[in-house]
């Protein structure tokens, strides 16, 4: 491909509304345009770089024995309502009516279309097990959509999804995809992790997350520094550690504690560790309120809660209703005398004489007891895991944390949408049996900008050769000189005759200019020919992430460019 004819609209300035360097460079690189928010154009090179990430995908679903199909973005609402999300899913699925007023939405997940599908198909056992899978664009109306690919509201993902026998078998099915993600992100060359995850809106049993790690990433990644357990933050489980305090319970005390609303000023102002205060948060689940308590120097874990109290809606009480539990304005709520449903971190259940709100205006209690002053209907883990935690797998490990992209997710759904679309197969015996279902998820889009995230400099984008728009560029310094340009030529036409994926700058153009685009957008190699060392036959080999330059013959060149990436594209 020549660049002269191609379309690589670069710029210099970092658009105003780009945050994340993946965003920043893909726009400055000429590889999206932004068209809505959250919706945006795939140029050229990126076009290029997502079907690299296609392929991969491909091969390796295929491999793993998965079947290929697309199903439409469009959804009829009675697929949903079926499943029972149509009312659950929220303000992120996109409803419209048709002319005939037929309720539709877009697809932001496929299973209830996939499970209709088998539903009206597959009648036996021998027809199981069953892989399906699709690339295709999906949509989620974000409430806030952000840092281009990496938060679209439109977007392209890989779903799959597996039809098994009994719970025993879609293990195995699960297995299969878990191993061809760990594949694909690897011949990707993507630094990641494979994280314990929470099934969140899709449901199910049990998940994994594919985490790049990167220093932007959104989500906090928690990992043992001995064993192999890792999980997100949603998911991390604290250990519960034997701390119970065996100080004799002191007289309960009312503390006047003047405008000192949060942990760290009611600590410096009563000369206590944040550690020996008790955090006392109203909750209203389901239209309920409800207290949720944990140690000062820890922060709640929303989604454990949600799971503990088994509730549909979790949300902060406003200030109106914490007015209306507590008696007091926010910043002094407390367990001590109040009527509602109190829950508790396991780490409360060993403290003594510990300090609360005082559900008054200015006052805290000192003292406060478990049991005597207050009780709790239940100890959970309900906390964000901290560095240094003890790790709940094996018994000398510390968890570490890390921040990390989601790029894929693999969930076991067991029979959540089998069930309530009725998707059932005949046994061996002739009885009638509900399906068993995985669904497997990666972010195309998503997974070009994780790398970019992961692969940058100060120059620009760092791609690894398997998912670079091209493998190598041929930049001819002079591209008025008949002999650069000839020599140029050559190389290009031996280097894609011999599938290596090359672009010629044969743009007529400053040196300095054309070697800046170069690092921009990222290309792994560039062989740079000028008439001063083509004098003595050579060109320049530069190598894009090490930036090691050599001087080589043309056929040396040629040589070591199809080794680098026959060897990358291998692996």
């Amino acid at each position: 491909m020549r660049y002269s004819n191609y379309f690589i609209p670069t710029i210099k300035e970092t658009p105003a509304d780009a945050e994340v360097i993946s965003h920043k460079l893909m726009l400055r690189a000429g590889m999206i345009r932004k068209v809505a928010a959250g919706i945006y154009n795939y140029l050229p090179l990126g076009l290029r770089a997502i079907r690299k990430v296609e392929q991969i995908i491909r091969e390796e679903m295929n491999r793993a024995g998965a079947i290929e199909l697309l199903m439409p973005v469009t959804t009829p609402a009675e697929l949903w309502q079926e499943s029972g999300r149509w009312e659950k899913y929220g303000k992120e699925l996109l409803r419209f009516k048709d002319r005939k007023e037929s309720e539709f939405c877009m697809g932001p997940t496929h299973e209830e279309t996939v499970t209709d599908i088998v539903r009206r198909d597959v009648r036996s056992y021998r027809q199981l097990p069953l892989t399906l899978y699709q690339v295709q664009t999906k949509f989620r109306d974000e409430i806030r959509p952000r840092f281009g690919l990496m938060r679209g509201r439109e977007f392209i993902m890989k779903d799959a999804y597996s039809f098994d026998v009994d719970s025993e078998a879609a293990d195995l099915s699960y297995e299969k995809m878990f191993n061809a993600y760990r594949r694909i992100f690897e011949r990707c060359g993507l630094n990641y992790r494979a994280v314990e995850a929470d099934t969140g809106s899709i449901g199910g049993s049990s998940s994994h997350e594919f985490m790049v790690l990167a220093d932007s990433g959104e989500d906090a990644i928690v990992s043992c520094s001995l064993c192999a357990y890792a999980a997100n933050m949603e998911k991390a489980e604290a250990r519960q550690v034997s701390t119970k305090d065996h100080a004799e319970p002191r007289p309960l005390e009312r503390v006047a504690t003047p405008e000192k609303r949060s942990i760290e000023e009611v600590a410096a102002f009563l000369n206590a560790a944040t550690s020996s205060l008790v955090k006392s948060l109203v909750f209203v689940a389901d239209d309920e309120p409800v207290l949720a308590l944990l140690r000062g120097d820890h922060d709640l874990n929303e989604i454990k809660l949600k799971n503990l109290l088994g509730c549909e809606s979790l949300e902060l009480a406003p200030d109106a209703v914490v007015e209306q539990v507590t008696g007091a304005p926010v910043g002094f709520a407390g367990p001590v005398g109040i009527d509602v449903r109190i829950v508790a971190d396991q780490t409360v259940a060993g403290m003594k004489n510990f300090i609360t709100g005082g559900n008054e205006k200015d006052v805290h209690l000192k003292s406060v007891n478990l049991g005597r002053d207050f009780t709790v209907e239940s100890f959970a883990d309900i906390r964000d895991v901290v560095p240094g935690d003890p790790c709940p797998r094996c018994i000398d490990g510390i968890m570490e944390i890390w921040r990390g992209i989601e790029v894929g997710h693999v969930f076991k759904l067991g029979t959540k949408y089998s069930e309530s679309l009725k998707a059932t197969y005949l046994d061996a015996g002739g009885k009638e049996q509900v399906i068993v279902m995985g669904c497997y998820g990666i972010g195309v889009g998503r997974s070009v900008a994780a790398c970019i995230e992961q692969n940058h400099d100060k120059d620009g984008i760092i791609f690894p050769i398997p998912i670079a728009p091209f493998h190598c560029i041929v930049s001819a310094v002079n591209a008025k000189d008949e002999a650069v340009m000839a020599a140029a030529e050559q190389i290009y036409s031996r280097l894609t005759a011999a599938g290596v994926e090359t672009l010629l700058d044969d743009r007529d153009d400053r040196p300095g200019s054309k070697f800046k685009d170069a690092d921009l957008i990222g290309i792994p190699l560039r062989i740079v020919v000028g008439s001063k060392n083509l004098v003595d036959g050579k060109v320049e080999l530069k190598e894009r992430r090490s930036g090691e330059v050599e001087l080589l013959s043309i056929a040396e060149a040629e040589a070591k460019v199809r080794q680098m990436v026959a060897e990358a594209l291998a692996q």
